[in-house]
């Protein structure tokens, strides 16, 4: 039986297998993007940061802010102390699309994470002519080659690379292809639960001199500042702020007792 990742991916590489637009000519268009954003800077300034998401709906919730308007989130996430923002792209699992983005990054002066499920070149490509100042690679959804090339593709546009891992062995994967942007997804990929001890158990694994950022199940200042004390530079956190009444104020309650401990 697949998991519910299985099927996005699968989906994702029918679209991919798809689109026949010219991989040179796409390349051409991202190399006069403007600068991109400094992503990995930003997350490792004083105290834990936070990647802020905006999503609309997901697979194991369903919808969650489906008439949002990305703006006034990213205005929101900004004036909580957010350092970058993840932006839904997947319109088909997520109800996210590229306008998501460029509307959420035009609001703000955060850099922006494209979150879409990356297979192909065109792909990463694509992030870069969207706007985006980094790419989202899962380890679970490629293979080696895969995550090799689209990580030196991703640098060569001078795109960041978060990249995702779920165990041990994903790990030495995403550090085997030099990944200096891991992420820890605490979300099983079988039965969509949060484990909330999975990013502690891995923090010790990931070297000194790489970005930790921790993802899913983050739900309260005091998972914060037990991630702080396993080492994360970051947070990436999406139910709990984009359903939050006051999302400035959620991300303040997240940090500000971790900064005044």
């Amino acid at each position: 039986m697949g998991t519910v990742l299985d099927g996005i991916v699968a989906a994702h590489r029918r679209a991919a297998a798809a689109d026949l637009r010219d991989v040179d000519a796409l390349l051409a268009d991202a190399e006069r993007c403007g600068p991109p954003r400094p992503f990995a800077d930003a997350l490792r300034g004083a105290g834990i940061s936070v990647i802020a998401e905006i999503k609309r709906r997901s697979p194991s919730k369903g919808n969650l802010a489906e008439d949002l308007d990305p703006d006034a989130v990213a205005r929101a996430y900004e004036s909580g102390g957010a350092s970058c923002l993840s932006v839904l792209t997947d319109k088909e699992f997520f109800g996210g699309t590229p306008d998501d983005l460029r509307a959420a990054r035009a609001a703000c002066g955060l850099p922006v994470l494209r979150k879409d499920f990356t297979v192909d070149e065109r792909d990463v490509i694509d992030a870069r002519l969207m706007g985006a100042d980094a790419v989202l690679l899962i380890v679970a959804a490629l293979d080696d080659d895969e995550l090799g090339r689209f990580l030196a593709l991703a640098r060569s546009l001078r795109l960041a690379a978060l990249v995702e891992v779920h165990d041990a062995n994903e790990l030495e994967r995403a550090l085997g292809a030099g990944a200096d942007i891991v992420g820890v997804n605490q979300r099983d990929l079988h039965t969509f639960e949060v484990d909330r001890q999975r990013a502690d158990a891995m923090a010790a694994a990931i070297p000194s001199g790489v970005v930790r950022v921790a993802e899913s199940g983050i739900a309260n200042a005091a998972d914060v500042a037990r991630l702080t004390d396993a080492g994360y530079d970051a947070i990436l956190v999406g139910e709990l702020l984009v359903t939050a009444a006051d999302r400035a104020g959620a991300i303040r309650s997240l940090i500000g007792r971790v900064d005044a401990g």
